[in-house]
């Protein structure tokens, strides 16, 4: 006989703590709800002391597989004050999901978040969310009333999931894949990391020495009126330069900078950045690929949540990020529609998948194992990634320290050369 310490809802929405004696967590949570109470929280205690202990997985009988967290999750945490970092959607995510597998009512689980948000700002949305659900709105509608906290794709997997009548279960699966976008967006922000500082110390370096440090040895090839060679005429040429015009030249860069990006963001331009990044010959591959383990996770995930694949394929979609690629997976979904298979379907998009990818897919289309092999897919893909971004970043940190050198050197030899000349106008 083991001791739990329960954390419950009553009838009247009060909260109740206990503790009370049965073999084992599923047997607990029947003694509660026989209470007439709905259960928050449920942890283990030693019985001595009165520790907590956390209950084991082997004995969640009442947690579905599919959400991969703990039941009762206590606080949601992190995040600024005035905003809603991914930590903590992910966290509402996955404490929502577990408040509607325990069986909570979806408006009182909202309360519940509300009540245990961490800011300011995360318990005003939740209960701008919860109002919006009290008022008749589906959960989705709601969620779609706060684009700026709740991603299209997001509101669409909740949509999928309340109309087939497992929220919850897709909710955990939201969570899971946010957490893995989190980890590999991590891994390509840290291996872009220290190239973008080395590339901002060589600007620096380049900025100190064409305005400072020129200047000087200016003065004094001046003063002899000697001719200068044309490696140095160049180097003191660039320097007067970035004196005279360089605000300008700064202002000027942000300005363009500003137009360029307010371009990209209309539909024209977005598609032609889209497609310019596609064709560079490193770049576009490594773009392709992580777009196609996002799309493969989705899917999975969606269909082992038990989404139809047309629903699944239209929600998907979303989640590819490029708007090329997303046309070119809409024409497959309608070859789907019209009754083909899903591997053939998608074999024109080859930027996407290749052609060991798509025999893979159609094997488990055949099979009747597609969701989980859309998962495999994803996460060799996304290991394959990680691999390529090492590789990369470890060639580029010495191509570019060899950059700079070259850079620096070539400043040094232009401003040494004319002091070996100096001799000769001194006599």
């Amino acid at each position: 006989m083991s001791s739990f310490h329960y954390r419950a809802l009553q009838p009247n929405g009060a909260v109740a703590d206990g503790v009370l004696d049965a073999p084992n967590r599923q047997e607990a949570l029947r003694v509660i709800a026989g209470r007439g109470l709905r259960p928050i929280k449920l942890s283990e205690t030693n019985g001595v002391n009165g520790v907590h202990k956390p209950a084991s997985k082997n004995n969640s009988a009442t947690q579905k597989p599919s959400t991969g967290f703990p039941l009762f999750p206590t606080k949601i945490s992190f995040g600024g004050s005035n905003s809603i970092s991914p930590r903590i959607l992910e966290n509402f995510t996955r404490l929502l999901s577990s408040l509607l597998s325990a069986g909570v009512p979806l408006s009182r689980a909202l309360v519940i978040l509300m009540r245990e948000a961490s800011t300011p700002a995360a318990q005003a949305k939740w209960k701008q969310v919860h109002d919006s659900v009290v008022d008749g709105l589906s959960l989705a509608e709601a969620m779609g009333r706060c684009p700026e906290t709740f991603p299209k794709v997001y509101v669409a997997m909740v949509e999928a999931g309340e109309t087939g009548g497992f929220l919850d279960v897709v909710l955990g699966q939201i969570a899971d894949f946010q957490a893995s976008e989190k980890e590999m967006r991590s891994k390509v922000t840290t291996a872009l990391l220290y190239p973008v500082i080395l590339l901002v110390l060589a600007l620096g370096v380049l900025v100190f020495l064409l305005v400072f440090f020129i200047p000087r040895f200016q003065t004094i090839f001046t003063g002899f009126g000697a001719k200068l060679p044309l490696l140095t005429q160049i180097i003191v040429s660039t320097s007067e330069l970035m004196r005279s015009y360089g605000l300008i030249f700064v202002l000027a860069l942000v300005g363009a900078v500003f137009l360029l990006r307010n371009w990209f963001a209309s539909p024209k331009g977005r598609r032609m950045w889209e497609g310019m990044i596609l064709k560079m010959p490193s770049i576009g591959p490594l773009v392709a690929q992580f777009a196609m383990s996002r799309f493969c996770r989705m899917l999975g995930t969606l269909l082992g949540a038990g989404v139809p694949l047309v629903n699944g394929l239209n929600v998907a979609r979303r989640s590819i990020g490029n708007q090329i690629l997303v046309d070119a997976v809409s024409n497959s979904i309608e070859r789907v529609k019209e009754g083909k298979q899903l591997g053939p379907s998608l074999g024109e998009c080859r930027v996407l998948f290749s052609g060991a990818t798509l025999e893979m897919i159609s094997v488990a289309e055949e099979s009747g194992r597609l969701d989980q092999e859309l998962v495999r897919i994803a996460r060799v893909t996304e290991s394959d990634l990680d691999r390529q971004l090492k590789t990369a970043v470890a060639l580029a940190e010495p191509l570019m320290l060899f950059l700079i050198a070259g850079f620096i050197g070539t400043i040094f030899i232009g401003m040494v050369i004319p002091i070996f000349s100096l001799q000769d106008h001194i006599k």
